[in-house]
């Protein structure tokens, strides 16, 4: 694990930094290579950037920080929220973030809502690639103990290896497990696009298969303490049974609609 890329001065940037700045990068140029094939110009996908980082973000932090209320926020003055060495984001508090300021620019650019998250859909999935993997470079989102061979360990000082441990603790590489299952279903969802029937229905697709993946990985997480289990379920479980109803409603409903698509 090695969390920090390079230094501008005294400056460190770290990896996560990099690696999500790839992913959002890579996502909004296929994205963009995407759109001429639904009737859009490549520039009304481009131009969504702004709206889905701070969308993004914005979710990302709210849910992180509801999240760990009671363990780090509760009393504190409100401006600790912002605090860089308080920091924590949560992928799906990112994507409802990112989701509703979609729907405003849709709303204020005049441009067919299903149509254009049909477009970033896939983008989402190889965005999400990079993002695990500056996790695993960071040492965050890490999985419990694994006595297969391809399980990993980390440096000393890090929650799988203290101080006073005689040695680390192997544990799975849930990172890793969470990008190539995205990387399967950004490949898959873009093959889906060129053949999809009706607006929404790759955004729909997106959203239940992601809740698939995200719930199957999350049985190999080991970074949640007892605190925040439910039973057997760990939060983004929880969380990816709405998803997954989510996804499946609006393929119902937007089948029945028809939309049309030019894809």
């Amino acid at each position: 694990m090695q969390s920090i890329a390079f230094k501008l001065g005294s400056w460190p940037v770290h990896w996560y930094g990099v690696l999500v700045a790839i992913g959002f990068l890579a996502g909004l140029w296929t994205a963009s290579r995407r759109a001429p094939r639904s009737g859009m110009s490549p520039e009304l996908a481009s131009d969504s950037g702004p709206w889905i980082i701070l969308g993004a973000v914005l979710g990302a932090r709210t849910l992180y920080v509801a999240t760990y209320w009671r363990e780090r926020f509760a009393g504190e003055p409100w401006w600790e929220i912002f605090m860089v060495q308080r920091g924590g984001l949560v992928f799906y508090g990112g994507l409802i973030g990112s989701s509703l300021a979609i729907i405003l620019y849709c709303r204020l650019r005049k441009i067919p809502l299903w149509r254009l998250a049909d477009v970033l859909a896939p983008s989402i999935a190889l965005g999400y690639v990079f993002g695990r993997l500056g996790c695993l470079m960071n040492g965050c989102c890490f999985g419990r103990e694994c006595p297969l061979p391809w399980a990993i360990t980390y440096p000393r000082g890090h929650d799988t290896f203290p101080i006073n441990a005689a040695a680390p603790h192997p544990v799975h590489p849930t990172q890793i497990y969470d990008s190539l299952l995205n990387l399967a279903l950004y490949l898959f969802l873009a093959w889906l696009y060129r053949r999809k029937k009706f607006d929404g229905q790759v955004f729909a697709t997106y959203l239940i298969c992601y809740a698939f993946t995200r719930s199957l990985v999350e049985y190999f997480r080991g970074d949640y303490g007892p605190d925040h289990l439910h039973g057997v379920f760990t939060p983004a479980q929880l969380i990816s049974v709405a998803i997954l109803a989510t996804g499946l409603t609006l393929l119902g409903v937007l089948r029945r609609l028809g939309h049309p698509t030019r894809a």
